[in-house]
């Protein structure tokens, strides 16, 4: 039977159920973070969120603070970012910079910003406040992030009394949900408050049961150097509702707060909400949404509730599993594995974090909320670093490079939501600023999705959409989901081209390409060069732009003949590619990262942009591009193997591609060592979570790569993995795969496609191809040779 490509989707849900490995090895192990006493800071808290509400959970016993985010809650209002005179300039920034007056070319820029020239800030909620009765000492206290549950637990003993509180946030039920019990009865003796950071919040108690807070966002100015846009009028309208439910005992007004007393056990509901509706609405009526959450949770007996909540997350959760190393349980808290782990043998460490990676993608990226940003869904500052913004010149990208091999799909669907509303802004972007049909997006977007040059000369990097097109594309080789390709990526992908087709220039004469299609303005982001012994960063067809540019005309080439359409559109893409510049090998070996053999301001810099065709782009490859590969490790030589947290992640996945997994792996014992808060929260620093999603993208590509056709199983395995054995990673194509590993030596894997399609596998030196069949598990030997297969 001959099946096509839409059926590769249709199988996905039967992947699931095919068991691939003996039932032993789907109990989850080592999945919990601890430790022996309460947060003392916010980076010591503990996370949970189920993609709208997000909460860090410190663990108090005198006190309890939970930190408490809602995704849509945003300084500012709906507006438009395009300032009208932009594209006036653009011609002569092109002179300038083709002129190599780069000066007087970064200058000008200030005339192109978006207005305002920076971007509006994510923003805290509200916090909920325990305050507990002095009942004597307190000991055997620990706190703990179970993954597996998605639950944050507190236990201690107080007075002779066990006491225990269970923090999770529901996704079906939409409410966080707070259970207190003690194994004596009439022993709850609390008080419960709200409060919120935003200016004029208010809080009160509106029955025996409820609290609720209100507040609408006020004017602000911001400070100077803060990267944050100041707001002269009132904004979004936020709202919570809290009930509290008891066994036993009884509950009560008490001033502003609820007073528990005597109560068996306790349950505490919380709904939040804001009046956003779109970027340009933001009109429904928070207080209804929020006591509409928390009444129909209120409704519920906790048991149904946590029943309802561990089974939504679990589905997605447990969809993989890896052991790295035997099983060894750790009596070391997870702070001090955290320190220690740079000289100790901790394999099962680096197993919980790439699981937690893959829980706070989960707990921070939900349909029905908004795509993760630089911290996820959590942050507690007004005034947050870099704003808490979407940073699309990499952050926002990495966020989601582990969904697709994570087995994470549904936590991209508001990344494509996202991608939508910027092609409505980005058009309006791309007409003002360039006179360019498609869309475009620059380095930062935001709640309000602005897509204008903001911040500075480095903001004129006009490929973000470029990138998301590509990463849209990258999903459907994956998925193989034809309706995603027809109505959510081509759309996409198209825009971008047409963007890039009207702002190609020919590189005038006496240029390095001239006659050739470049980009102009240009910058590799956030990194400078000398040019006459002056810091410059505009330039025109920087490295980047020609990588990611060449890997979206063929995606569009390859996407508009599957769908049988723009053919003429197709022709016009194939033949540009053929006149962009060639990627260039430097003077030292190194892969060029602009136009000329520059010498760096920061030989170090964080940013490897210039290195994206290797990862997560595939167009260098050791086997397909040798040279250009070794242009690109030498290249990650001359940068070194320090930087920010995420920069060592992406460096980890580039020497992974580089199939050096010992090197990867002593990049990995730096991230996660010296990048890495005590709650396990990657450090920029400050805290910034794209190092986790892109370390925890780096793991699956040490154990398993693919491009269309072709899986490689254990390529860049690091000595430090000798044994271990992993089920659930995904690869192009739609294929599933199991693998088990001993002595640095596979020892038997299983795949699983999702559609009737050939693939190529190997390991090492050996390789076999297959012609898998649809839902249909092939069991391969150590050897690569095919056991048996079963449907």
């Amino acid at each position: 039977m001959k099946t096509t490509r839409r059926r590769v989707l249709e199988g996905s849900a039967a992947l699931l159920a095919v068991p691939l490995m003996p039932a032993a090895a789907a109990e989850p192990a080592g999945l919990t973070l601890h430790y022996e006493k309460p947060a003392a800071e916010w980076t010591d808290a503990l996370p949970v969120g189920n993609g709208r509400l997000g909460a860090m959970v410190f663990g108090g016993v005198a006190s309890e603070r939970i930190q408490i985010n809602e995704a849509t809650l945003w300084g500012g209002g709906p507006h438009d970012y395009v300032a009208p005179d932009a594209g006036k300039h653009l011609a002569e920034l092109r002179r300038l910079i083709f002129a190599g007056q780069i000066e007087a070319a970064e200058q000008l820029t200030a005339q192109m910003m978006g207005a305002p020239p920076v971007l509006l800030p994510y923003q805290p909620f509200c916090d909920l406040w325990l305050t507990f009765e002095d009942a004597g000492e307190t000991d055997d206290y620990a706190r703990t992030l179970a993954l597996d549950d998605a639950t944050v637990a507190i236990a201690y003993r107080r007075g002779g009394v066990r006491f225990r509180r269970d923090v999770f946030v529901s996704y079906p039920d939409k409410a966080l949900v707070v259970r207190l019990t003690a194994d004596r009865r009439g022993k709850h003796n609390f008080s419960i408050g709200l409060s919120s950071p935003q200016p004029e919040a208010a809080s009160e108690v509106t029955a025996d049961d409820t609290l609720q807070l209100q507040g609408q966002i006020q004017a602000r100015e911001n400070p100077p150097g803060s990267w944050i846009a100041s707001w002269n009028s009132q904004g979004l309208r936020y709202a919570a509702v809290l009930k509290v439910k008891v066994d036993g005992g009884s509950v009560k007004r008490d001033g502003a707060r609820l007073s528990v007393r005597n109560a068996d056990a306790v349950t505490i509901l919380l709904g939040g909400a804001t009046g956003f509706v779109t970027f340009r609405d933001v009109g429904a009526d928070a207080l209804a949404r929020a006591a509409e959450f928390a009444g129909a949770a209120a409704l519920k007996p906790y048991n149904r509730l946590k029943r309802a909540h561990l089974a939504d997350f679990r589905a997605l959760f447990h969809r993989v599993q890896l052991q790295l190393g035997p099983h060894r349980p750790s009596h070391k808290t997870t702070d001090v594995r955290i320190r220690d782990f740079k000289t100790a043998d901790d394999p099962e460490l680096a197993a919980l974090y790439y699981q937690f990676g893959r829980y706070l993608l989960i707990s921070s990226s939900r349909p029905g909320g908004q795509p993760a940003n630089l911290q996820g869904i959590w942050n507690q500052d007004l005034v947050p670093a870099w704003g808490s913004k979407m940073t699309t010149n990499i952050n926002l990208e990495m966020n989601y490079w582990l969904a697709d091999s994570g087995a994470l799909w549904e936590t991209q669907e508001t990344l494509w939501n996202l991608i939508g509303d910027l092609q409505v802004t980005g058009a309006e972007t791309a007409r003002a600023n360039y006179g360019a049909g498609g869309w475009v997006l620059h380095h930062n977007t935001d709640l309000w999705r602005a897509t204008t040059p903001v911040d500075g000369a480095w903001g004129m990097w006009p490929m973000g959409g470029v990138w998301l097109a590509n990463q849209m594309w990258d999903h459907y080789r994956y998925s193989r989901d034809d309706a995603f390709l027809r109505a959510r990526a081509y759309p996409a992908m198209k825009g971008a081209v047409r963007f890039v087709l009207d702002t190609l220039v020919e590189a005038p004469q006496g240029l390095h390409f001239a006659g050739r299609l470049v980009t102009n303005p240009s910058t590799s982001p956030e990194n400078a060069y000398l040019l006459n012994g002056r810091r410059a960063g505009l330039t025109y067809a920087a490295s980047m732009d020609l990588e990611m540019i060449a890997a979206l005309f063929d995606a569009f080439a390859e996407a508009s003949a599957l769908l049988d359409t723009d053919g003429d559109l197709r022709e016009q893409v194939l033949k540009a590619k053929d006149r962009l510049p060639p990627l260039q090998i430097g003077s030292r070996g190194q892969l060029q990262e602009w136009i000329e053999d520059y010498p760096e301001t920061e030989p170090e810099h964080r940013h490897v942009s210039h290195l994206w065709a290797l990862y997560p782009g595939q167009g260098i490859s050791l086997r397909g591009t040798p040279e250009l590969a070794a242009a690109a490790k030498r290249s990650l030589e001359l940068r070194g193997d320090g930087g920010t947290g995420w920069a060592k992640a992406w460096k980890v996945a580039l020497w992974a591609r580089l199939g050096d997994g010992d090197h990867a792996h002593r990049l990995l014992k730096g991230l996660i060592s010296d990048s890495t808060l005590p709650n396990m929260f990657d450090v920029c620093p400050p805290f910034q979570i794209d190092g986790n999603f892109g370390g925890a993208a780096a793991i699956s590509e040490m154990l398993l790569q693919s491009d269309d056709g072709e899986i490689a199983l254990l390529p860049a395995l690091p000595g430090a993995w000798s044994e271990g054995r992993v089920q659930g990673l995904r690869a192009r194509g739609g294929v599933k795969v199991d693998m088990e590993w001993r002595d640095r030596r596979l020892t038997s894997a299983m795949l699983v496609s999702g559609a009737d399609h050939p693939e190529e596998v190997r390991n090492g030196g050996k390789r076999v191809k297959l012609d898998l069949v649809a839902n249909t598990p092939v069991r391969l030997d150590a050897n690569l040779r095919p056991r048996s297969r079963k449907a």
